[in-house]
């Protein structure tokens, strides 16, 4: 478990740095960053090479397209970087790795902190895999070319649930995903664009009747987006508005 003194950190092994430097500098993650609430640590793989020309990848034994990272250059850099974050999990950002989730963010925020691999070309020597971190996971069912912007979605994914990170904590509760439903639609002004109107209930002021709109609107959103979620039946027939146009 991390101090509430320390910063939540993260550790991202990568062969474009400044993909990663770049990004956490701006709104939400440069500003906790700033304030010492969470700390984003780069390493460059390519550091933990031992050649003139920083060699990180190899043709495939058996013969294939791509190139394939090598396994020293990156087990180094884990290891180098272990001894700075013993307690820290080791993710590798991979496209056949477990989906990772909601639930998986908020059980890394409850941690130190979090070492996040990024492979690239082909994808990194099974090796790795398989002895040397401890845990695989994907953003989704469709290959990238590299780990960085997997490995930016979950600092970001996780960065949001460290207290301190966001000013409004209520804000958490109702977000898609924290109890198996998607967020309910959300509007602002004007309250009508186009002829296109904001559902009345949301102007009415009545809170217990948009709370209950929220609720329901929720589950419709998310049987109509996400069928494939276990979605729970509403408590009497809702009129969400105008639907959208097809």
């Amino acid at each position: 478990m991390r101090c509430p003194l320390t910063p939540f950190t993260f550790d991202v092994l990568t062969l474009f740095p400044d993909m990663i430097t770049q990004a956490v500098s701006y709104s939400i993650l440069g500003r906790a960053i700033a304030a010492g609430i969470i700390s984003v640590r780069v390493h460059d793989i390519r550091d933990h090479t031992f050649d003139r020309h920083r060699t990180v990848d190899d043709e495939p034994y058996g013969g294939g397209a791509g190139m394939v990272m090598k396994v020293e250059p990156v087990v180094r850099c884990i290891r180098a970087v272990r001894s700075l974050a013993p307690t820290s999990p080791v993710v590798l950002m991979s496209a056949s790795g477990r989906l990772f989730t909601q639930a998986d963010a908020r059980r890394y925020a409850q941690g130190p902190g979090l070492i996040l691999v990024c492979g690239h070309y082909e994808g990194v020597d099974e090796r790795v895999a398989m002895y040397y971190v401890d845990e695989e996971t994907s953003l989704g069912d469709f290959v990238l070319s590299g780990g960085e912007i997997p490995a930016l979605a979950i600092v970001d994914a996780v960065s949001r649930l460290v207290p301190g990170v966001l000013g409004n904590r209520a804000s958490l509760v109702e977000e898609s995903h924290e109890d198996g439903l998607l967020e309910y639609p959300q509007f602002t002004r004007p309250a009508v664009f186009e002829g296109h109107a904001v559902p009345e209930v949301r102007l009415s002021g009545k809170h217990a009747e948009v709370a209950r709109w929220r609720r329901e609107a929720a589950r419709e959103k998310t049987r109509r987006m996400r069928p494939d979620l276990p979605c729970p039946p509403e408590e009497r027939p809702l009129q969400l508005g105008r639907p959208r146009d097809e």
